[in-house]
């Protein structure tokens, strides 16, 4: 008989295709460890994904699956084509065509349209969205047939630009008045005119890319709606460290998942570490609050640190003044044995 192997913690990238529902994805991931011969493992994703989107899904496994939440809340980076001339009722390309024009917006407007939609702005999510209105569901009430009626909210869009940073210099120099430079306001100069264009977005929690790609083509004086939208980051996790599903069934046939498994602190990058002895980790995991720490430097460096034993996570803690309260307490073998 068998073996069987214990129970993943951490995170795996995954590169989801187009098509595949987040929900869908983490049934994958634990269809891939039974078969494997995995304990049950608790598995689930860090922000998602529309099926018609693609790229980068953290999975979280085991422990790590208590930081999921702070995944949700994390910037993320999108490529995305907004194709000009129509508008759907979802904004993206799986809906019905809802309003068309000819009007095709030149290159030097979008250019100049992109730092308008930068920093904090005001949003309206789209009604097919997972969004709740009213406890229910915003998808499930469009496709019912209601009208819903969604709230403004506000988003920072950290960064905007062509992707491949197309803003050049015969882009740039298209504003320009400077003899031997073509002026924008003149009739009679030619314009390069845009069926779609393809950006990159850095954005906070809560954007909605298919909104975004709606209120620019509205500003453009334009309609448009999303025909590509890939996840290039979500929080720390890049798309290079990202793994095919070809990869992922891997695991299912006996690969180790150490080779394609990120550790449970890969989802903290940002936070400093708090070295323990194991004392004090004893004290933490038993969730009694550390007090007069060593100050570093001479002061304390208060906030969300990782406190950890021999290189292993014990808990999220909060420091303050000398002492650690947890946040957070991680049972991982390595540090119950």
């Amino acid at each position: 008989m068998t073996e069987t192997r214990p129970a993943p913690h951490g995170w795996l990238i995954l590169d989801k295709p187009r098509g595949l529902g987040s929900t869908q994805a983490v049934g994958v991931v634990k269809r891939v460890l039974r078969q494997g011969g995995y304990a049950k493992t608790k598995v689930g994703h860090g922000g998602t994904l529309d099926p018609l989107a693609e790229g980068v899904l953290p999975i979280a496994l085991g422990e790590a699956t208590k930081l999921a939440g702070r995944m949700l809340d994390s910037d993320k980076i999108y490529a995305f084509t907004i194709q000009f001339g129509e508008q759907t009722d979802t904004l993206d390309a799986e809906g019905e065509v809802v309003e068309r024009t000819d009007r095709r917006p030149p290159m030097a407007a979008i250019a100049a349209v992109l730092e308008h939609f930068t920093g904090g702005i005001e949003q309206v999510p789209p009604a097919y969205s997972a969004v709740k209105v009213d406890g229910k569901r915003a998808y499930d009430r469009a496709r019912a047939g209601e009208d819903v009626e969604m709230k403004t909210r506000h988003v920072t869009i950290h960064d905007l630009r062509f992707v491949g940073d197309r803003v050049d210099a015969p882009l740039r120099s298209a504003f320009a008045t400077t003899a031997g430079r073509p002026d924008p306001y003149d009739p009679q100069a030619p314009l390069e005119l845009a069926d779609s264009v393809t950006l990159v977005a850095h954005v906070s929690k809560g954007t909605y890319i298919r909104s975004l790609a709606r209120d620019i083509a509205h500003a453009l004086g334009t309609v448009g709606h999303v025909t590509y939208l890939r996840r290039i980051k979500a929080g720390p996790f890049r798309e290079e460290r990202a793994i095919s599903l070809d990869k992922l069934e891997e695991i299912a046939k006996g690969a180790p998942i150490e080779n394609l498994l990120l550790p449970l602190e890969a989802g903290l990058d940002d936070i400093p570490v708090l070295p323990l002895d194991p004392t004090s980790a004893q004290a933490v995991r038993q969730g009694r609050v550390l007090s007069d720490l060593p100050p570093v430097h001479g002061e304390w460096a208060d906030g969300l640190h990782l406190a950890t034993l021999h290189d292993v996570p014990v808990a999220l803690v909060e420091l303050s003044g000398g002492s650690a309260k947890v946040v957070r307490g991680f049972n991982l073998p390595d540090v119950a044995e």
